[in-house]
């Protein structure tokens, strides 16, 4: 499957731009992923680290799911990877396949995109439990798009380790 990416508009609206700017981004970690081997995407770019393209891939559908469903949305679900609570399980992708990770993150995306799709405005709030206070839907949305930029620049490096493939 080849992963369309569009760039977002030059003149747009706020809510607009913000869901292709974060589109953007979703499909740039689609694209570093594309194409790889379960050993290729379980493989660290640079030891002692352990990050890998596949744990890209299962922290970013944990956080889609905890910043929009339990947080915006106020749904009671539990975290992916970690019946304990513990964010950090998502990197370890022990037990995990490749076809696994991106059915698993594009469902929590489209939950992602209806929660925003829905909501009444950018200043509908949810609560952020670990801040111990409300943010709102356009803070959440910027703050999946510094998730996303932070983690496609570790992509970059891990895709570039794999088979040399660099850009997009």
């Amino acid at each position: 499957m080849t992963t369309e990416r569009i760039g977002p508009p030059l003149r747009a609206g706020e809510r607009e731009t913000l869901r292709a700017f974060l589109d953007f981004h979703r499909a740039t970690l689609a694209m570093k992923c594309e194409g790889l081997t379960d050993d290729e995407l379980r493989r660290p770019a640079s030891p002692p680290s352990t990050l890998t393209l596949l744990g890209l891939l299962r922290h970013l559908a944990e956080v889609e799911r905890t910043w929009f469903r339990r947080v915006i949305a106020a749904e009671d679900v539990p975290l992916i990877w970690s019946e304990t609570g513990d964010f950090q399980a998502a990197y370890d992708p022990a037990g995990s396949t490749g076809p696994e990770a991106f059915e698993v993150w594009r469902r929590e995306v489209e939950h992602s995109r209806r929660i925003e799709r829905e909501a009444e405005s950018l200043d509908v709030t949810g609560h952020q439990a670990r801040w111990g206070e409300d943010v709102s839907l356009r803070l959440v949305m910027l703050h999946m798009m510094h998730e996303y930029a932070r983690h496609n620049g570790h992509a970059d490096f891990l895709r570039e380790a794999v088979d040399g493939s660099v850009g997009a």
